[in-house]
């Protein structure tokens, strides 16, 4: 079951562009690969919906992309502060594949280190824009990374692969197109995180769905 937990911060560390955010766990669940947590921003109103990125005994692990007011506010807490965290939260990777592989692109790779870590390292293609935010690349030992222009989809090997992914919709859009039955852990804003408030529904396939309850992984088809 979700719980809120007050937590205190073991580090913020940078990672190429992003910043790792390492909070004591207590005795919050880290729930499966793909579930998110709702961090609770300093200074701001609405909290944040993290994906829980990596999951060593007695922490919870966050990557953060410090691109607007709360997700800054996050990058920029320090040893010993104190947050609110919510979770886990929605649906995760379904783990049950044979012959997986781990696609991400940009701050998509978010989720994948602790999926990696409980699929036993599969083979992983990710993708990002500029060789400094690749540095987030080395919490993927071993996976093979593409820089704009190149594309994730180009690097795709040929034949049958159950494909779990993550990044932003074109990217998975095009990632659905090649593998149907592509796990997609897709983002959108999220309020409350539990399927009260909708903020988070997009539609798919001529249905609304709410991320937060009934995603944030679907399959692709």
């Amino acid at each position: 079951m979700p719980r809120r937990v007050h937590v205190t911060v073991v580090s913020v560390e940078p990672v190429g562009s992003y910043a790792l955010v390492r909070l004591r766990r207590g005795d919050l669940d880290p729930g499966a690969p793909g579930q998110f947590f709702m961090l609770e921003a300093p200074g701001r109103v609405l909290p944040r919906p993290m994906s829980l990125c990596l999951a060593p005994p007695g922490e919870l692990v966050f990557l953060v992309d410090p691109i607007g007011p709360g997700t800054r506010a996050l990058a920029a807490l320090r040893r010993g502060d104190g947050i609110h965290v919510f979770g886990p939260l929605g649906n995760g990777f379904d783990l049950d594949v044979e012959r997986p592989i781990l696609v991400g692109g940009g701050i998509g790779l978010a989720p994948l280190p602790y999926l990696s870590e409980v699929l036993q390292a599969p083979p992983t293609v990710l993708g990002f824009r500029t060789a400094l935010h690749a540095e987030a690349a080395r919490l993927i030992p071993q996976a093979e990374v593409v820089i704009e222009p190149v594309l994730v989809i180009e690097a795709l090997p040929s034949g049958h692969w159950d494909v779990l992914a993550c990044g932003p919709e074109p990217m998975l859009e095009a990632v659905g197109r090649l593998h149907p039955s592509a796990q997609l852990a897709r983002e959108a804003p999220m309020a409350c995180g539990y399927g009260a408030c909708y903020g988070c529904a997009v539609e798919i396939r001529g249905e609304w769905r709410r991320l937060c309850l009934e995603g944030p992984v679907l399959v692709a088809a």
